[in-house]
């Protein structure tokens, strides 16, 4: 059960009335005979608890003189005996068990080491190492560097130590001094010294690491995650990535693992059933309610639809409830919300892009490689992509007076002439000005039949008020028209105003006013008004598209502590369509715009097929503001690079113009 004072956050609780020879009869009755009778069995080992298990385990014993994990393992098969047969044994024991099988034999499953190492307490892993020794009468510290190798092994040995810190006595000099040396041993330092990540990762206390991680970020700029990718490699880097995902959050490791289990064809059932035993009565909840937050699904429902049979029902008893069918939030969710919002204001991301002005710029020298690229018969397509992509926007704008000074020809309507397809609407969209191209695409996602509310939101929740301005001139002198006429003839009701609201570019540019952010956040957390004139989305829009980013963040964990819920969650849960996908957008953008454009950069590639206007969209728009940093998000939050995504998805001439604006292999 939970230690003192903490709430116990398991699925799996002690069973009422519980009597192990009662039990052991049961069980016994169960598999006796021809056949066994699966559901009673899995029904009653799935509703006791681990120390109830092993008592019907001795009662068995000692009532029929059997082994009751020999005859389940006889009785049982495949996945389902697996599931039943761990849940048979105790925690130290079925880790032991597993860290047995994955050094055992040819190979070793390096992946089960670091989940466990990673993710046990000190008093977890002094358990371990009893528990191995006494199941196999071998030393599991010399087992596991008689397997592994380098710096891996280093990293292991120190986990197997269980000597992490404890004290929750944080002291502030300690945590700088400890952000700076990670910061000098590897994004500073020619080489990488890995000593000290293996020494300050491997032992200080959980909570002077968090400490630590959040300085890290605002000395470098970046998330620790993305500096051991870069610095580290092979096993260590999974290693340490993985002790620091346990240190932010261990329901949210789990969570993430578990998916990353039963997501695409296939479904790694090892690590399934470890995780669904091994935290069943530990923080099954927590990890259940971050797998509905992070995946917009629940764990049940995944479990559900991946897996069958008797193994299924034991594993969603193990889950022991769907959360798409409460809706509700639990604290460790709320948790981990606060904190991104924490990391979120006071992280001091410089944002780059991936085209610079080129140094020895020459225009008419431009000119001329161009107009050579499509004279006569055939077009040059690598040389105009060689050049355009390496040019700032500013640059592009010259090459074109250029190369009407020297011609007498519009570049536009010969680069339209010449290419066709995607690489056309790529090479012309860099050759508009921001402010234009923006205009183009808000003027294509409003005219015609339909309209593309998806281009509406991204681009009206993404851009500042500088932004929002230009765009409004460039409009006007294109179209003749004012945008927020076209928009509000084109949409209507509370998504109409959102965008109205937007496209005034008068949001606050000035800090938060923590008093009145906690008044914005009672609004918001407001839902017992019944006034239409003071309507839920009304109160939304006064707030989201109006306040500064600095003071939103602010507004946004004073919501949490009202609510125990992430504003995101509130979103999703109280409104619909247009508007909710809306307000989602500016939330998104004001926790963390590079991730933002991650996401829809992904999506626009993932499964069959490919959205290439989102995808042309976001690579010209972000290639000089933030797309150095879109593609460092994008590595976190899927684990594969933006550069090798496109090459995988794309083809011909497009591919190569998108990869030189993508500007580099992560």
């Amino acid at each position: 059960m939970a230690p003192k004072g903490k709430v116990y956050r398991g699925s799996v609780k002690e069973f009422p009335g519980f009597d192990a020879s009662q039990d052991a009869e049961a069980l016994y009755n169960a598999m006796k005979g021809f056949g066994s009778d699966k559901e009673a069995i899995l029904d009653l080992i799935t509703s006791r608890n681990n120390k109830q298990r092993v008592e019907i385990c001795q009662a068995y014993k000692s009532q029929y003189g059997k082994d009751l994990i020999a005859d389940l393992k006889y009785e049982l098969t495949g996945k389902f005996e697996r599931l039943i047969v761990s849940l048979m044994r105790p925690p130290p024991y079925s880790d032991a068990k597993e860290i047995k099988d994955a050094i055992a034999g040819i190979g070793t499953d390096e992946k089960c080491l670091i989940e466990i190492l990673a993710s046990r307490t000190n008093q977890e892993i002094h358990d371990l190492v009893a528990a191995y020794k006494d199941a196999y009468e071998r030393d599991l510290e010399a087992d596991v560097v008689g397997d592994t190798s380098g710096h891996f092994k280093k990293m292991l040995v120190v986990l197997l130590q269980g000597a992490r810190e404890e004290d929750d006595v944080v002291s502030e000099d300690l945590v700088e001094q400890d952000a700076k040396d990670l910061l000098e041993a590897g994004e500073l330092k020619w080489g990488t010294d890995e000593a000290q990540f293996i020494y300050i990762l491997g032992r200080r206390s959980k909570q002077h690491l968090r400490l630590v991680f959040d300085e890290y970020l605002k000395i470098s700029g970046k998330p620790i995650e993305r500096s051991i990718r870069g610095e580290l490699s092979g096993d260590f880097e999974k290693l340490m990535l993985a002790v620091v995902k346990c240190i932010r959050s261990t329901a949210e490791y789990f969570a993430e693992r578990l998916y990353k289990a039963m997501k695409g064809l296939g479904t790694r059932d090892n690590t399934l059933i470890r995780i669904m035993v091994s935290r069943s009565e530990i923080d099954m909840l927590d990890i259940r309610e971050v797998f509905r937050t992070k995946y917009e699904k629940s764990l049940y429902n995944m479990i559900k639809e991946d897996t069958s049979g008797e193994y299924k029902k034991a594993l969603l008893k193990l889950c022991g409830g769907d959360d798409d069918a409460a809706g509700e939030f639990f604290p460790e969710a709320a948790q981990v919300a606060y904190r991104m919002w924490e990391l979120s204001a006071v992280a001091k991301v410089e944002l780059r892009g991936t085209v610079q002005p080129t140094g020895s710029f020459n225009d008419d020298g431009d000119a001329q490689v161009l107009r050579k690229a499509m004279k006569g018969i055939g077009t040059d397509e690598g040389a105009i992509i060689e050049v355009l992509t390496q040019r700032s926007n500013a640059q592009r704008q010259q090459i074109l007076k250029a190369y009407k000074a020297h011609y007498g020809r519009d570049l536009m309507a010969d680069l339209k002439s010449e290419l066709s397809g995607s690489l056309a609407k790529l090479i012309l969209g860099l050759m508009l000005t921001p402010a234009q191209y923006d205009a183009k695409q808000l003027r294509k996602a409003v005219e015609g039949a339909g309209t593309d509310e998806s281009v509406l939101i991204e681009i009206m929740a993404t851009r500042n008020n500088q932004e929002i301005k230009a765009i409004n001139e460039a409009y006007q002198e294109a179209y003749n028209k004012q945008l927020e006429d076209d928009l509000s003839s084109d949409t209507s009701g509370h998504f109409k105003r959102i965008l109205v609201s937007l496209a005034l570019g008068n949001r606050d540019e000035g800090p938060e006013n923590l008093t009145q952010a906690h008044e914005d956040a009672k609004k918001l957390a407001d839902v017992s008004s019944n006034d239409s004139s003071d309507s839920l989305e009304t109160r939304f829009l006064s707030i989201l598209c109006t306040r500064s980013y600095p003071h939103l963040r602010r507004v946004f964990q004073e919501f949490i502590k009202l609510t125990n819920h992430d504003v995101e969650h509130a979103i999703r849960k109280r409104m619909s369509g247009d508007v909710r996908d809306a307000f989602l957008a500016i939330v998104r953008s004001v926790k963390n715009k590079p991730a933002f454009f991650a996401d829809k950069l992904y999506k626009s590639m993932k499964g069959a097929g490919t959205d290439e206007r989102t995808l042309t969209r976001i690579m010209i728009s972000r290639s000089e503001i933030d797309l150095f940093n879109i593609r460092g998000e994008f590595m976190d939050l899927f684990d594969k690079s933006l550069h090798r995504m496109i090459e995988k998805d794309t083809s011909g001439d497009y591919r190569t113009a998108l990869l030189a604006l993508c500007g580099g292999e992560d």
